[in-house]
């Protein structure tokens, strides 16, 4: 009798485990390998110079301009860069926020004002400028190190987020502010409200060491959180000075990625190990709760919404774009390695016609030798040659590719 029972626990829990267990293999590419560089639509490939490890990219449609945040050079990101626990540093180059014509392909580096650095670029994000017309503040991620630290238990990084301002068309981008809070330990990607208040996510809660490899690996190793950041005033005295945050998020397993979605009402968040995108409803005490969860076949990052300004009612290619790693599997090997390659899966989700069903697939693959790594995958429209035609630039970058790139898609 016992034999049966404890065959019948087993059985349970074999079933309860089996289903999270493949879906975790299958996120991180274990049985996947890269066959060749792959473009689903056969279109060619456009690649954009001086776009050296955009993390995040941001579509601004008032100015029809792309906004991203890059470094100057390759070998940097292989010394210091506290996202892959990459600590070897120095920790002193300065990257750059660039402008990107979608119709020249054309990246154009904006000029500091105020600002020398040092700047280790990661998750950025845009909000207009209520009082001046034509004009925009971004919010920028910058890793640095740690003046404190001399070893022990001392973190090796101190980041914090930077503030800039910036006149559209214009070639040069003024620093606001540093901001710097003790619940933003490890800051990955921001959602922008205002000028004075956006979202962060920490995308874990330990730096390095075995707990954070336990927080790679364990679904249930849910620490990381999303942080509510609220500004007394723009214009502070220390990094520390006027920051207010509280937690919006926590409960979920690798917080990672943040976007805007349909309107105001929906924030997206996505867990890059777990290949989950969420969209999430803010509330008036700036938590957010989740509404839909999607599960993709691959880790995903800084999730976009592309919202079709051609659309009818019975043709609307409105969706969210997603890029992600082929062999996640690879990346502790591949990180330290200048040479090498990580190949990308860029998915594309929408309702499907007509229905409340949603409709995912792949819209670009490719094995590293065009693309390396993709964390931010978005849509830009093409006004339509032939009626009822549904086409759009696809710009995609990552936090190891040496150039962004663009291919025309069908939607």
């Amino acid at each position: 009798m016992k034999s049966h029972i404890y065959l019948a626990i087993l059985t349970v829990l074999v079933a309860s485990l089996y289903r999270p267990v493949v879906h975790e293999l299958t996120v991180l590419g274990v049985f996947r390998s890269a066959t060749g560089p792959v473009s689903h639509q056969g279109a060619p490939i456009h690649t954009i110079a001086d776009t050296i490890h955009c993390e995040d990219l941001h579509y601004y449609p008032p100015a029809g301009q792309l906004f991203t945040a890059c470094e100057d050079s390759v070998l940097p990101r292989f010394q210091w860069f506290p996202p892959l626990v990459t600590f070897k540093g120095p920790a002193d180059t300065t990257g750059s926020i660039h402008v990107i014509d979608p119709k020249t392909m054309k990246s154009s580096r904006l000029t500091f004002e105020n600002f020398s650095g040092p700047f280790i670029t990661h998750g950025i994000d845009i909000t207009e400028d209520p009082e001046r017309t034509g004009a925009v503040y971004i919010f920028a991620v910058n890793h640095l190190a740690n003046p404190d630290y001399h070893g022990g238990d001392v973190p090796k990084a101190r980041s914090q987020v930077e503030l800039f301002h910036h006149v559209l068309n214009s070639g040069t981008i003024r620093h606001v502010r540093s901001i710097r809070h003790p619940l933003v330990a490890t800051p990955n990607d921001i959602y922008a409200v205002s000028p004075r208040s956006f979202y962060v996510t920490n995308d874990h809660l330990y730096r390095e060491g075995y707990k954070r490899v336990v927080e790679n690996l364990l679904p249930i190793a849910k620490w990381s959180t999303v942080i509510h950041v609220q500004l007394d005033s723009l214009a502070a005295s220390s990094a520390e000075s006027g920051v207010d945050a509280t937690v919006a998020v926590e409960g979920l397993w690798n917080n990672n990625g943040l976007g805007h979605g349909a309107s105001q009402e929906e924030v997206l968040l996505t867990s890059a190990i777990g290949g989950y995108l969420w969209r999430m409803r803010p509330h008036d005490n700036g938590t957010l709760s989740v509404v839909d969860e999607f599960a993709l076949d691959s880790t995903i990052d800084n999730p976009s919404y592309y919202q079709d300004p051609y659309r009818t009612a019975e043709a609307d290619a409105s969706g969210y774009v997603l890029g992600g790693l082929l062999r996640a599997v690879d990346l502790d090997k591949t990180c330290t390695q200048p040479e090498a390659t990580d190949g990308v899966m860029v998915w594309y989700i929408r309702r499907q016609p007509g229905t409340a069903e949603w409709e995912k697939r792949l819209i670009f693959e490719d094995d590293g030798s065009r693309i390396r790594s993709a964390s931010t995958a978005l849509l830009v429209p093409k006004v339509p040659t032939v009626a009822g035609e549904k086409k759009a630039w696809l710009f995609v970058t990552g936090f190891l590719s040496e150039r962004m790139i663009a291919v025309e898609v069908t939607l």
